[in-house]
């Protein structure tokens, strides 16, 4: 608020007249100084009171624009858990069909395993001599740890499979959090 100034020429006049009533009347000059007084601070609380609402009207815009920046931020965060969540979810969905496709996949070996096994004993039982039964069993044991070294490979890429596409969508959430933060830190 700009403050307006009294000319000198006003002020002189102004003492002037209250000089002039003191002179007339003593009465006079206090009427004058009370009313002089008067109007002073009727200006003066008129001036605080606009001063007053200026601040206020400020002091609200700013609320006002504090609250919609906290409402907007909330609604970021929001939409970020709210991402967050589907992405662990996705991730779990791809662990848990993971894991029974390696359930699977372990159950049809122990099942091969248990048939060639049931085999093998045939075999054994069926040996004319030792060293038949010798061989037989050296050729199976070879064989059970080929097979097993085999199926451990194949369950180790399935594994890393899984893993891999189970850390996919929360990899997209971190490396969107951080793209956020970068943005953030840049403007």
């Amino acid at each position: 608020m700009a403050v307006k100034k009294t000319p000198k020429s006003a002020v002189r006049t102004s003492a002037k007249t209250r000089a002039g009533a003191a002179t007339k009347s003593p009465g006079a000059a206090v009427k004058a100084s009370t009313g002089a007084a008067g109007k002073g601070y009727g200006q003066t609380v008129d001036k605080t009171k606009a001063q007053v609402e200026h601040a206020v009207a400020l002091a609200k815009e700013n609320v006002e624009k504090a609250s919609a920046a906290a409402f907007n931020g909330y609604d970021e965060l929001a939409g970020l858990g709210k991402g967050n969540f589907d992405a662990l979810v996705q991730s779990n969905n791809v662990v848990a069909k993971g894991i029974e496709a390696i359930g699977k996949e372990v159950m049809a070996f122990a099942q091969r395993s248990v048939e060639e096994n049931m085999a093998q004993a045939r075999a054994l039982i069926g040996a004319r001599d030792l060293q038949e039964f010798v061989d037989l069993q050296n050729d199976f044991a070879k064989q059970r740890l080929e097979e097993t070294l085999a199926e451990t490979a194949r369950l180790t890429e399935l594994s890393t499979k899984v893993a891999n596409e189970a850390i996919e969508p929360l990899q997209k959430r971190v490396d969107a959090a951080v793209e956020r933060v970068f943005k953030v830190q840049a403007a």
